[in-house]
């Protein structure tokens, strides 16, 4: 986990416990049981695979004894192994051609038979992986929809899709082929070691001598493997922002030519990464050849003392290959358990960076009492989340007024190191808007406009009983009843990288083509748009790359007229654009602002004079209102700023 995903340990004494790879793992239960019957026929076909496994090295030992002569198939062969393999051993003949004959169609079909089920394992455990794969990644696209701002202040956007791409694969993979080859695993183990006991006690106890010292290093290089899976992990997070960052910012790096320190940047946490899996290489090269020696001892051991057995006739030829095939057989087991070792290590490295993730809790959440609309249309949407009927979508069914109240608001925003406030940023703040006015703000930056907007669509959480709409707690409205009843255009352009009717119809369904270019008229964009060649179907790039800044505030105005919402919340939206185009946008939207509550944030005085309400903040605090004449007539910080305005149109008209 990244340094800056840590949860902060509150206790300084005492470092909090590391969770174990299986507590970690464990939370993947409740998405396997999901899939328990296709499960269940996937262990099923895997047993069978084992058992349809089991029965070629015994074939092959009845062969060898039927071309020696031996009077009886594997002699040593007893109890309710022999009674179970009766039917195998009735057509037993020593030196019949017709006998081995026989057992080698026999070996054929077990041969396919094992094939037939080892397909379906493969077909029904790995394609259960990636249904719960499918699971886990919408889950964690949910979560990180319903997480507040706080979340994202605290994580970077390259390490979050880190762990939603790489860490997700390597879970999948402990899903997938990590359970198939332990099931796999321990049913070849199982069954090999039963027929050994049953052809040879003294030898199978021989055998097993080395499998302590096997145990001892999965459990070792585990360790070792599970604590650099998370320093890897971590380090993809870090290697992924890296390349995020420069990949959003790549027009900002080339006009400060940084280029070479970025290169030089991202080399050093590439270096990190690469240094960190070689490490991994390491342990990993040593566990490899640590099993294959003990694998080795293992055959050693069997031909040494197996080959005693033989020459003085306590056991078979036939006997001795079958044991020597079934030994053989665990070779793949005991390599597979450093495969496992490795899935299973890194796939609970990567499930505690996701459980981070789904287990974070929204800071902002519906209270229990939480008004909520009944809806009056189907789920649908226009491919991005679940929408009204488009009549709700346009906020003709809401039974939000619009008037807001601020009742001596103080706010600082949660995003210390431990998540304690910070200093504040609104300073009791007392303003009463009533519904269908228009309230402008005004005031130099950093002063805490932005922030009382953002507290309207409760992005941020103002502290209770501060701020009311309709005379009732901002908190008792359900977050869908009260953002459905709020167009908000927040200063920073966002823009999906899809067509601008896409855009423009973001949370609508099934808008009506007249209300959208009804929406784009009012907007001032109607004319641009149709002078491109795709005109609504023209594609605006990433975060609307291919379009002006004027233009995309343009198109983000439009979105929110389109909802036709109760409030209208305007956050320095009309910045990017020339003196002519926002007068001829403000002559459109009078008529929009009329019908609703509209918080419009402004830095030039043309933009607002017309607003029933003006505000100027300074420091978080509310330094002046009154009306537009009322201000002037003030001679304060909003007549200083006229005048300074006034002067400036002189000197461009010159």
């Amino acid at each position: 986990m990244s340094a800056i995903a840590q949860p902060v340990s509150t206790t300084a004494a005492r470092p909090e416990r590391k969770p174990s790879g299986w507590s970690q793992l464990k939370l993947l239960l409740p998405y396997v049981f999901h899939y328990k019957r296709m499960v269940a026929f996937g262990l099923l076909a895997l047993a069978l695979t084992g058992l349809a496994g089991a029965l070629p090295q015994l074939i092959i030992g009845a062969i060898t004894d039927c071309l020696q002569a031996s009077p009886l198939p594997l002699s040593t062969l007893s109890g309710t192994a022999r009674a179970l393999l009766h039917p195998l051993f009735a057509f037993y003949a020593p030196m019949s051609r017709h006998a081995v004959g026989l057992y080698c169609i026999i070996l054929v079909v077990v041969m396919l038979v094992k094939g037939f089920f080892s397909f379906w394992t493969r077909w029904i455990l790995i394609g259960v992986s990636r249904e719960i794969e499918y699971d886990l990644r919408n889950d964690l696209l949910t979560r990180l929809l319903v997480l507040d701002p706080e979340f994202y202040s605290r994580n970077r956007t390259g390490d979050l899709m880190s762990r939603v791409t790489n860490d997700l694969n390597a879970v999948r993979m402990v899903l997938g082929p990590g359970i198939m080859y332990t099931a796999n695993t321990i049913a070849t183990s199982v069954l090999a070691v039963y027929f050994m006991t049953k052809l040879s006690v003294p030898l199978t106890l021989w055998v097993l001598l080395p499998v302590p010292l096997v145990v001892v290093s999965v459990w070792y290089f585990g360790q070792v493997i599970h604590r650099l899976s998370v320093q890897i992990q971590a380090a993809l997070g870090v290697l992924s922002t890296r390349a995020q960052e420069n990949l959003t910012g790549v027009r900002v790096i080339r006009a400060y030519v940084q280029e070479k320190p970025e290169i030089e940047s991202f080399d050093r946490a590439n270096r990190d990464y690469v240094d960190t899996n070689i490490k991994l290489i390491g342990s990993w090269s040593l566990f490899f050849p640590a099993l294959a020696a003990l694998i080795g001892l293992t055959i050693m051991i069997l031909l040494g003392m197996g080959g005693v057995e033989v020459v003085d006739h306590r056991v078979s030829l036939g006997t001795f290959l079958a044991f020597y095939s079934f030994l053989i057989q665990l070779v793949f087991p005991m390599i597979a358990i450093g495969f496992v070792t490795n899935i299973f290590q890194r796939g609970a490295a990567s499930m505690g960076r996701l459980n981070y993730v789904l287990n974070a809790q929204p800071n902002i959440q519906d209270a229990p009492s939480a008004q909520t609309e009944a809806p009056k249309g189907s789920a649908g949407g226009n491919g991005r989340g679940h929408e009204r009927a488009a009549e709700e979508s346009r906020g003709g069914q809401s039974d939000i007024r619009g008037e807001i109240e601020f009742r001596h608001l103080t706010f600082s925003y949660p995003t210390g190191p431990t998540g304690a406030p910070g200093p504040a940023v609104l300073r009791d703040i007392n303003l009463r808007v009533p519904a269908g006015s228009t309230l402008a703000i005004v005031g130099p930056t950093g002063s805490g406009k932005s922030t009382l907007a953002a507290l309207i669509a409760r992005l941020w959480e103002a502290p209770p009983g501060t701020l009311l709409i309709d005379g009732r707690p901002i908190r008792e409205y359900s977050l869908e009843t009260l953002r459905r009843s709020i167009g908000f255009v927040p200063q920073d352009t966002f823009l999906f990288s899809e067509t601008l009717r896409e855009n423009i119809a973001f949370g609508v369904e099934d808008s009506a083509e007249e209300h959208i270019l009804e929406a784009v008229e009012i907007a001032g964009i109607a004319g641009e748009i149709q002078s491109f060649p795709a005109r609504f179907d023209t594609m605006v790039g990433e975060r609307g790359i291919t379009l002006s800044g004027g233009q995309k505030q343009r198109t983000s105005l439009a979105r929110a007229i389109l909802r036709q919402p109760r409030i209208l919340v305007l956050d320095d939206s009309l910045s990017s654009v020339d003196t002519d185009t926002e007068e001829r946008i403000l002559r459109g939207l009078r008529e929009v602002m009329r019908q609703r509550t509209t918080i419009l944030i402004a830095h030039r005085i043309s933009t607002v004079k017309g607003a029933d309400q003006i505000i100027v903040m300074r420091d978080g605090q509310v330094i002046e209102r009154g009306s537009h004449d009322e201000l002037l007539s003030l001679g304060g910080y909003y007549a200083d700023l006229y005048q300074k305005q006034l002067l400036e149109e002189e000197l461009e008209r010159e």
